[in-house]
């Protein structure tokens, strides 16, 4: 599978990227790539160990004459994000990744590409094999669960890392590198809701939102994207207009995703359907033109359905639960003043469901500031609160502050230069790279972040562009030469 690969370059990197495609490795299943990667370190004669958590550690002695260099740390995550067009059979626990290329662009078929962090993590392996390259001590740091709960940042053994200097592979932008990110925490609502019996006089209508892009809830949050829960939470708050009550609904896959689909059951009375359907295609155009070029593929439908066998939600408990929902924090919450262009607080409304009374949210907080990440958590215990829902805040982690006069930093801009003939843009990304969690555990640690060009990471839309690898592979190993060499 995926041979078309190996005929790309550099060949040593998209090797290991094909790899990394075959093996199935959604958050949370990444075992087989583990012992993978354990019997290729022992086949290259690779030292290799993991700490308590599974995160795994490859090791690679400096070269000859260059043992007094700073050890340099490689890291990279093993896990993607599982998310596949509607329609599209995917199994990510078994099945391999299907890739294809076009206009210069590396795709996936109908699903996810696991570009992010796969192409970081095939760096990483080819450095570890590449022969002719001069380096100091290497450790090669694999990192398990980043995308669904940073788990394997967070369960870091520490006192085991070795090196001084940290080069995180996880950025999606050439011709820059980030030197501070954001921190985050989830905040998960589950609510027990009181429901009544189906009336003899209502409709069962069923709605889907479908067709919007989706995208990175934090590197596109503010983008001119559509979040699908947020979009059909409020067709549904202005379908209480007709007395509807809510019966069931399934928006979001991951709370790190921006939403792409939405999909709501409700009940009304009989005689008002006609005109809830016509509002339906009202806001359907109404939503489209807000959206403009930046989100045009939305769809927004709505169609009688004949089941008698289910429960709503009572009236008073769906127009509370709505209106909550209809209020909630959404999107960018403040643009940092300090760093321009940059957001510093946002939300994403990622995963939301309704089955059988039994309510559950999982939103997504990031703020360049933890303070204000927990103030944002906190907006949502006090509003979901209200409606008596029980509301944790977890998997919380720390932003890296950012230290523009890294002398890390300083060689690899020089680097940049000679390299590519200009040197990079510095910034700090809105997004959880695990670098915040790594620091706080290891706080000596000199630390980046860079990588190729990826967009629509986190969707089915996610692509490189294939000429910016080599750029990245040139400038990786070109750093990791200047390191040995000049320090």
């Amino acid at each position: 599978m995926n041979a078309h690969l190996e005929a790309l370059a550099p060949r040593l990197v998209w090797q290991h990227f094909r790899t990394l495609c075959n093996t199935p490795r959604p958050s949370g299943h990444e075992a087989e790539l583990v012992e993978t990667l354990e019997a290729w370190a022992d086949a290259q004669g690779l030292a290799h160990d993991r700490d308590a958590f599974g995160n795994l550690r490859i090791s690679k002695p400096a070269t000859v004459g260059h043992e007094q260099a700073p050890g340099i740390v490689l890291q990279g995550h093993l896990d993607m994000v599982a998310q596949a067009n509607a329609g599209h059979d995917h199994d990510f626990t078994r099945d391999p990744i299907q890739t294809y290329v076009k206009d210069g662009w590396l795709h996936a078929d109908g699903t996810t590409l696991g570009a992010d962090n796969g192409l970081g993590v095939a760096a990483i392996l080819a450095v570890l094999e590449d022969s002719e390259l001069t380096h100091g001590p290497l450790e090669a740091l694999f990192t398990l669960e980043e995308e669904t709960s940073m788990g394997g940042a967070l369960n870091l053994a520490e006192n085991w890392l070795e090196g001084s200097l940290l080069l995180n592979l996880d950025s999606e932008d050439r011709g820059q590198v980030y030197i501070g990110c954001a921190g985050g925490a989830d905040v998960v609502v589950d609510a027990q809701l009181p429901s009544a019996a189906l009336q003899e006089d209502e409709q069962v209508l069923s709605l889907a939102l479908t067709g919007l892009k989706g995208g990175h809830s934090g590197m596109d949050i503010d983008k001119p994207l559509g979040n699908a829960n947020r979009l059909l939470v409020r067709v549904l708050w202005a379908l209480e207009a007709f007395d509807a009550r809510l019966i069931s609904y399934q928006g979001g896959t991951l709370r790190n995703a921006i939403p792409r689909e939405a999909f709501a059951h409700i009940a009304l009375p009989a005689e008002d359907v006609d005109a809830a359907i016509a509002m339906v295609e009202a806001l359907s155009g109404t939503l489209k033109a807000e959206l403009g070029s930046g989100d045009s593929g939305l769809t927004l439908t709505a169609e009688r359905v004949n089941v008698t066998d289910v429960e709503p939600l009572t009236r008073d408990t769906s127009a509370m639960l709505l209106a909550t929902l209809h209020a909630a924090p959404c999107g960018v919450e403040r643009m940092s003043a300090d760093v321009p262009g940059v957001v510093e607080t946002s939300n994403n409304l990622g995963v939301l469901s309704l089955e059988e009374g039994r309510f559950h949210l999982c939103a997504l907080v990031r703020s360049l500031h933890n303070s204000a990440t927990d103030a944002m958590a906190s907006r949502f215990q006090a509003l979901f609160g209200l409606m008596g829902a029980r509301v944790k805040v977890e998997n919380g982690y720390p932003g890296w502050a950012p230290n523009p006069e890294s002398p890390l930093l300083a060689t690899f801009n020089a680097r940049h230069a000679a390299l590519m003939g200009r040197e990079p843009e510095v910034k700090v990304i809105h997004a959880g790279l695990e670098c915040g969690i790594l620091g706080s555990k290891y706080p000596h640690l000199d630390m980046i972040s860079f990588g190729p060009l990826i967009r629509g990471a986190h969707s089915p839309d996610e692509r490189v562009e294939i000429e910016s690898v080599s750029e990245f592979w040139e400038m990786l190993r070109g750093l990791i030469e200047e390191l040995a060499i000049s320090r």
